[in-house]
């Protein structure tokens, strides 16, 4: 089965930068879309970022602009780079691969940011 590791979360002052990572393994097949979530206490898992194999990616408005999506294919590794990190940007951040069709997450990774 497919594993993914998060790494990179913590605490940020409003304005800095986090750069987020997410390393998928345990699989034969090739992993084609790789994504980044967010989700806070009481509310649903929102998309942060998407992006395909061939490097397409997309952004809720929310995050264009700030959050740069990006992967190295051969290490099946996607990151996210975040930058004027705002408060409400504060939640756990959750990787998700697509292999096979059929979907993978993390566990995730606490971002905090403070004022």
């Amino acid at each position: 089965q497919v594993q993914l590791v998060e790494s990179g979360g913590g605490l940020v002052q409003a304005g800095g930068s986090l750069r987020l990572s997410c390393a998928a393994s345990g699989s034969g097949r090739r992993v084609s879309t790789m994504s980044w979530y967010r989700e806070a206490p009481g509310k649903q898992r929102d998309l942060v970022a998407r992006i395909s194999r061939d490097g397409t990616t997309d952004y809720p408005d929310s995050v264009k602009g700030r959050f740069t999506i990006s992967r190295d294919v051969a290490k099946n590794t996607v990151y996210l780079q975040m930058n004027s990190l705002n408060p409400e940007d504060t939640d756990v951040y959750y990787c998700k691969a697509l292999v096979s069709g059929a979907g993978y997450w993390g566990q995730g990774t606490q971002v905090t940011v403070s004022s």
